[in-house]
């Protein structure tokens, strides 16, 4: 187990070096930030002065470098739009979107899963057709779409709850929550859902054809001929066969919720990451949109390393598998 950990870890660093360096080389080409930096009336010599300061008359590669050192020690440089350190920016955004991230994450899973095996075990069900017509129009409407109906509907319509913003929150010692106060549990319930959507009818539809499936095969016929009730067959056999799969897609799903809460942000105007990406992709402001793609190849490099991890918890095949190996 320690060996498969470090191999991974290892493998975890080349890829997030990678990430880095396409980041870097690619925002290269986004514009000269400088341009965003002075108005139309700076003359070469000022421009040249700042360009001299930020370091961007170096060699790419030395810029690489540099960026990469500091990364490490968590500086990442400072922001050119706001002239405030990266890593204090992502601080003040980063629980927003968290705490978005984690709510969508709650609601998908909470509501797909038993969705999921009911769905599959009661396929034929009048009930089944419902939620599996819902899940389409789930999966076809894009996220902006969903946000926008969303507003509409529940606050322009009925004006239950807050169209945009994240309401009042409170400190935490560094961390800021809106969980403490009913305006900002308020106004988190449509992003989250919004978020949420799309995930959750993924997830939905994958454990019913995983269940379908398991259903069909020779052990699940052997566990009912043993007189087994129905309840131990479709959740002791059944379900937990499907879970390798299923942590599989959830865990991609719930790091895709980080890279792509970009949309839903935008929508509702929650001051997360996302939000500050897009504004930083305005100005050309390539410490912040460097800093944001690493700081998702993380979110994705670690969940994909907990996924990993869990395989041994819910499949004791590959324990068996390894041990074997190992043995030779």
């Amino acid at each position: 187990m320690l060996a498969f950990v470090v191999r991974r870890l290892f493998g975890a660093i080349i890829v997030m070096l990678s990430v880095s360096a396409i980041s870097f080389t690619l925002f290269n080409f986004v514009g000269d930030p400088v341009n965003s930096m002075v108005g139309q009336d700076a003359t070469m010599e000022q421009r040249q002065f700042i360009r001299t300061q930020l370091g961007l008359d170096d060699p790419a590669p030395l810029q690489f470098v540099r960026f990469v050192g500091r990364a490490v020690q968590g500086d990442f440089g400072m922001s050119y739009r706001l002239g405030m350190p990266v890593e204090r920016l992502i601080a003040e955004r980063l629980p927003a979107t968290l705490e978005l991230v984690f709510v969508a994450a709650m609601i998908a899973l909470v509501v797909a899963v038993p969705l999921g095996v009911y769905t599959g075990l009661y396929r034929h069900s009048p009930l089944s057709k419902v939620f599996l017509t819902l899940s389409l129009v789930g999966v076809s409407l894009p996220t902006f779409l969903i946000g926008i109906l969303l507003i509409l509907i529940f606050a322009v319509w009925l004006g239950w709850l807050p169209a945009f913003g994240r309401g009042q929150v409170v400190k935490v010692g560094w961390w800021s929550t809106g969980f403490l106060t009913p305006q900002g549990r308020a106004a988190l319930i449509l992003p989250a859902v919004t978020l949420a959507l799309f995930q959750l009818t993924l997830i939905m539809r994958l454990i019913r054809a995983e269940m379908m499936e398991v259903l069909r095969t020779d052990y699940i016929k052997f566990a009912r001929a043993r007189g087994l009730s129905n309840r131990a067959v479709n959740f002791g056999h059944a379900l937990k066969n499907t879970l390798v799969p299923v942590i599989t897609i959830t865990g991609l799903q719930i790091g895709s919720l980080v890279a792509f809460a970009i949309v839903t942000e935008t929508v509702f105007q929650w001051p997360g990451m996302g939000f500050l990406f897009l504004q930083a992709i305005q100005f050309v402001d390539i410490p912040v949109m460097a800093a944001y793609l690493v700081l998702v190849a993380f979110v994705f490099v670690a969940i994909n390393l907990v996924v990993d991890l869990l395989y041994y918890a819910v499949d004791p095949r590959l324990r068996i598998e390894r041990s074997t190996g190992a043995g030779k």
